[in-house]
């Protein structure tokens, strides 16, 4: 016997979401392209510095993208353990959503870079992490504990009989789970997660504070060299504003996808 159509939403056909991908990469490689090319056109500070500002921009989304896959896997297995009967299983999420909120991402970044190699190595564990992998881990459990409370709330807005029904019908936990509770879950929850994705790129200039050089680093060392913080930061401002908006056009665009796909 198999699961009625209920339990089977339709999902956005593939071929569509490979020309979502396709279009977001493309509109990126433009902007970057276009960013590089009006600030090379600017005066003094700017003008001669602005291949360092693309690259910091590149570093910015590179940060995010890396970030936020990581982070959205995090937030799903946190997520679902949080939703479990088990106290053992719920612990765990528990504690690391609690740790996780409750201290600043800056003191997280730091803590990775500065404190986590040592810790590993007292353990037996020889790990070496540069500045980009540092903050890449550090954004990934920042980002994912608050996409874990997100899925959470997800999960728990499926109606309990779908995932009864599914269970009368000889479907496992992790089968219910996996194809009926968390498709839908997820569809529900793709406007807060499209946020925190959004709050990651602009929480990805903490990385500076390693020097790791993305946007904000980039900007900093062009205002200590020239002395000319004002049109320096405006321009940062406005790189950030650019990449923000590329992204939020391309995940509201995933976002209507996936409410076309629901029905």
């Amino acid at each position: 016997m198999t699961a009625p159509k209920a339990f089977r939403p339709p999902a956005a056909g593939g071929p569509s979401i490979f020309l979502w991908l396709l279009g977001a990469v493309a509109a990126f490689l433009a902007l970057f392209f276009v960013i590089t090319f009006v600030l090379r056109l600017m005066p003094d500070p700017i003008g001669p510095r602005a291949d360092l500002f693309a690259e910091g921009a590149r570093v910015t989304v590179q940060l995010t993208v890396v970030s936020g896959l990581i982070g959205l896997v995090i937030g799903m297995i946190a997520g679902i353990q949080k939703t479990s009967e088990n106290a053992w299983v719920r612990a765990p999420a528990n504690f690391f959503i609690w740790l996780v909120r409750g201290t600043p991402l800056l003191v997280q970044i730091l803590f990775v870079y500065n404190a986590l190699p040592g810790i590993l190595a007292a353990i037996g564990i020889n790990l070496q992490l540069d500045e980009f992998w540092s903050a890449v881990i550090a954004l990934s459990l920042n980002v994912g504990a608050y996409n874990a409370e997100v899925i959470r709330a997800g999960i728990m807005a499926i109606a309990r009989g779908q995932t009864e029904a599914a269970r009368s019908l000889g479907l496992s936990g992790a089968q219910t789970m996996t194809t009926v509770v968390l498709p839908q879950a997820l569809r529900i929850v793709v406007p807060p997660l499209v946020n925190n994705i959004v709050a990651l790129l602009k929480d990805s200039s903490l990385a500076s504070s390693i020097a790791l050089l993305e946007l904000t680093l980039a900007g900093s060392r062009v205002s200590s060299e020239s002395f000319q913080p004002i049109p320096v930061l405006t321009t940062v401002a406005v790189v950030y504003l650019a990449l923000t908006t590329v992204l939020t056009l391309f995940t509201d665009q995933l976002e209507r996808r996936t409410k076309i796909a629901s029905r």
